[in-house]
């Protein structure tokens, strides 16, 4: 759509459109939005996490060096004040800014219904399996669909490419290369780092026979006697720790939807211990046996130094997390909903408030105040005299459950009339208990 400034033939039109990266939501979109945020939000809370806010921009400064090849996709703001600025690129970066700002050592969290993290001092991989059975949760809550969560630890990473020949300086761009193998396959892969990025050919041979190895728990046992991991010191405490993790994962009745992928890398730099994605999967036909990935709902890992890299002594809070895909997400169920054509309500609204006579007005707007202050989520047409057929048929349309109808003769007699959109059932309720009966007829099971 075009727009034009102003009324002269001679200044410039432009576009209306959003800036690039973002969208509107409309209502039937947000309606689904919220939806997502509630099971979220009732998943977090159920695991004891406090909620806590951050600016949507941070320094510069505090922003630079912590995303690895991903910082490129930072926005700059124009400084205000002296003061540079950028748009924080996820919210991990600003909750460890937070933690080292705030002297705090231990918290469970939550942020803005997208993250949740815990930091604090505690045994190896409890709060590791908690992430991961709150992200099994979660998908399993949504209904999406078929899902597998793919875990790896960035120490066996690292030690892989120690022993399959990988310079020190390679092991970041070398790490992102193999980020790729969810989208990429290996032969790609395999030539970004032997072309691109100077590996020798026999390291990156070497890397393809592990990358291509996912299992469970007879996987982890089978690398802990593989004669070249087992003697590099990152790879065997990884190794040990994942060992760890798939025991408690057990306990959590949820192994059968995770998988240790070595493939899995995660770009991002802070990673200091387990990753994990979780992977939406989607049967492509009936003939197909291997499901096809539909993209990321969500993912997270370890970051023990991030915290400390912010505060002025150093000191070190560990932390593990996990970040909800909400936009890939709630594009599957915007999806889902076209295709099936259901019907999504937009407001909560329980009761429109109507009158079946002429100069109702004052009564309506009495009742609903009434109810407003009960509590209850309630309408009115804003018309001085509406048409009964006209208030129903809005009820009809935005999927509103009742009306409470005032007319003259209930007014004498002390009642409303309750009429029921769907059944059409009429009934005269006292004025007194009005509030308890729509409350009872509205009531989630």
């Amino acid at each position: 759509m075009k727009a034009q400034l102003g009324g002269d033939e001679g200044k410039h039109k432009f576009v209306l459109k959003t800036p690039k990266g973002t969208r509107d939501y409309s209502p039937k979109q947000m309606a689904i939005r919220e939806r997502v945020f509630n099971v979220i939000i009732t998943c977090f809370k159920r695991h004891g996490a406090e909620v806590i806010d951050t600016p949507v921009f941070e320094l510069k400064e505090t922003l630079t060096g912590k995303y690895g090849e991903d910082s490129k996709l930072i926005y700059d703001l124009k400084d205000q004040g002296g003061e540079l600025l950028s748009l924080r690129y996820d919210l991990t970066v600003p909750f460890a800014r937070y933690l080292a700002m705030n002297k705090i050592t231990n918290i469970k969290r939550y942020h803005i219904a997208k993250d949740f993290d815990i930091a604090g001092q505690f045994d190896p991989m409890i709060p590791d399996a908690e992430c991961l059975k709150i992200v099994h949760e979660i998908l399993s809550d949504l209904q999406l669909g078929d899902f597998l969560i793919k875990v790896n630890d960035r120490r066996i990473l690292d030690g892989m490419f120690a022993v399959c020949g990988v310079p020190d300086s390679k092991f970041r761009t070398i790490c992102s290369s193999v980020d790729k193998l969810d989208k990429t396959p290996w032969e790609e892969v395999r030539s970004e780092m032997v072309g691109e990025k100077g590996l020798s050919p026999e390291a990156a041979d070497h890397i393809g026979e592990y990358v291509q190895l996912h299992g469970g728990l007879d996987l982890i046992e089978g690398l802990l006697q593989d004669p070249k991991l087992s003697q590099n010191k990152l790879a065997k405490e990884g190794l040990g720790d994942m060992k760890l993790l798939f025991e408690y994962l057990t306990l959590f009745g949820i192994t059968g939807k995770i998988s240790f992928d070595l493939s899995l890398a995660r770009g991002l730099d802070y990673y200091t211990g387990v990753i994990f994605e979780a992977v939406l999967l989607q049967q492509e036909n009936d003939h197909v046996e291997e499901p096809v990935s539909v993209g990321s709902g969500a993912g997270g890992g370890r970051y023990d130094g991030l915290v400390g890299m912010f505060d002025p002594k150093g000191r070190k809070v560990p932390c593990v997390g996990v970040s909800i895909g909400i936009e890939r997400i709630f594009s599957i169920l915007e999806q889902r909903v076209e295709a099936s054509e259901e019907k999504i309500r937009t407001t909560e609204t329980q009761v429109l408030v109507a009158s079946a006579q002429k100069k109702l007005l004052e009564e309506r707007l009495k009742l609903i105040s009434e109810l407003w202050d009960a509590g209850i989520k309630a309408e009115v047409l804003y018309k001085k005299n509406p048409k009964l057929l006209n208030q129903l048929q809005y009820c009809e349309d935005t999927g509103i459950p009742l009306v409470a109808i005032v007319g003259e003769q209930e007014l004498k007699d002390g009642v409303v009339k309750l009429r029921v959109v769907a059944t059409r059932e009429e009934v005269n309720v006292r004025r007194e208990s009005l509030v308890e009966e729509i409350r009872m007829r509205t009531s989630q099971p």
